[in-house]
């Protein structure tokens, strides 16, 4: 039998991250690299990128930042052929960027909303079906969507109390994390048969130097007692990613320092 821990091991696999170089991109990336995948990020933020990138190959990892616009079919189009080109294709899709799209609030015009869902909805969608298509032909491959716990629990306003942060954020983010968790469930139901799981993972709030009153608050609120950190996410993503996970799909797993338990 194989040992457990190298179950965790990700060697010869090829993982695609959206983003990347943000809040939890950047752990989820190292996540991947420490693990032995070769680790595509992708977004507009290109610069931002490979600076990711030249750290993590200083680190004697494998990873490649490659142009992609979510918004444009296009630029999904020509970044898959890409990763094809030079790999053969991905084990692992970690659908991780969104846009936020100042404009899109409540009671915002209806062209904010749409420009926010093409890329968070739409794309999510259009690239997971893609790299699928190359999952099936190995009849194999993990995909984790990267939601939010606001995809679980309304606005908790007495976090905010004493701040000047915004204590009634758009609908949005809360209405396309929520939908974000039922379509891993749909795509796990049918990429199953194929040998391709699909997972989500919702991380609670994380910590960036937020007013004192809001993380007092806001880590009380946790059953943990603080807010998330900057490797709070990397076990799940190696786990999920891994056939660790093996008999894992369609579930939502809440990062969150058991704030949606409590």
């Amino acid at each position: 039998m194989t040992h457990v821990l190298e179950t965790m091991k990700l060697d010869g696999k090829v993982a695609l991250v959206t983003g990347g170089a943000g809040l939890y991109g950047r752990q989820i990336v190292a996540a991947l690299a420490e693990a032995g995948a070769t680790t595509f990020i992708a977004s507009r933020g290109i610069e931002a990128l490979e600076a990711v990138a030249e750290e993590e190959r200083a680190r004697g990892h494998d990873v490649r930042a490659l142009p992609l616009d979510l918004g444009d079919q296009a630029s999904i189009d020509a970044l898959h052929a890409r990763i094809v080109d030079e790999t053969g294709g991905c084990d692992i899709l970690v659908n991780n960027a969104v846009t936020r799209n100042a404009a899109a609030l409540w009671g915002g015009p209806m062209e904010a909303y749409d420009t926010a869902l093409r890329v968070n909805a739409s794309a999510l969608f259009y690239l997971t079906h893609l790299v699928s298509e190359g999952m099936k032909a190995r009849g194999a491959g993990s995909i984790i969507n990267i939601g939010s716990m606001m995809g679980t629990v309304g606005v908790e306003p007495a976090n905010y109390a004493g701040t000047n942060m915004h204590d009634n954020p758009s609908p949005l983010y809360f209405y396309e994390k929520g939908g974000m968790q039922n379509f891993s469930r749909w795509a796990a139901s049918i990429l199953g048969p194929h040998g391709i799981r699909v997972n989500c993972v919702a991380p609670g709030g994380y910590f960036t130097g937020q007013p004192a009153p809001f993380v007092a608050a806001y880590s009380q609120r946790t059953q943990l007692g603080r807010m998330a950190n900057d490797t709070d996410l990397k076990g799940i993503i190696v786990f999920l990613a891994s056939d660790a996970s093996a008999y894992i799909t369609g579930a939502n797993i809440p990062i969150d320092g058991g704030y949606t338990a409590k």
